[in-house]
């Protein structure tokens, strides 16, 4: 039972870094974030160290980001025809449901383990409350995976339409 969502889950990793675009989701991400962060969030005009601003901003770019991840889980299987294939595997749904949404929630993960500099940066630049810290990178994990369910659901209900004629 295991083996098969672990499969899933290797499968779809692996084929987010099969592409540029996962290069590109995580460059865009890290570039906003830190943007928003110590631009728009007035990180230096305010003179106290903490990365409030830093996390206020996720929710806006999971909006816009993590569609670009959730509508690619079913929507592009059914596109490249390999749905039936998968459902014929002896996978149960909820195997192939879990392995797919637990490899993006990875891959989102990973992006946001990438901003650490900005963590270091902070401390670096002042003694910031490294618990709230910690807190704020859960709470915007979970708030990946609450934006990620939703899309993940999004995209196994609609379809991909490859002409304006089909």
């Amino acid at each position: 039972m295991k083996s098969a969502t672990w499969s899933i889950f290797r499968r779809e990793l692996a084929g987010y870094f099969a592409t540029p675009v996962a290069y590109v989701f995580i460059a865009i991400f890290l570039i906003l974030a830190s943007a928003m962060c110590f631009y728009m969030g007035g990180f230096f005009e305010r003179g106290q160290a903490d990365l409030a601003a830093f996390f206020a901003f996720h929710p806006w770019l999971y909006l816009f980001l993590v569609p670009a991840v959730a509508m690619r889980l079913w929507a592009e299987e059914r596109k490249s025809g390999t749905i039936e294939l998968l459902l014929t595997l002896p996978v149960t749904t909820w195997q192939a449901v879990l392995g797919k949404f637990l490899a993006a929630w990875a891959f989102i993960g990973i992006a946001l383990l990438l901003t650490f500099p900005v963590w270091i940066t902070v401390n670096y630049l002042g003694d910031p409350d490294n618990g709230a810290i910690v807190a704020g990178y859960i709470g915007s994990l979970l708030m990946a995976g609450a934006f990620l369910a939703i899309g993940s659901c999004l995209s196994a209900a609609t379809r991909t339409r490859s002409s304006p004629s089909s």
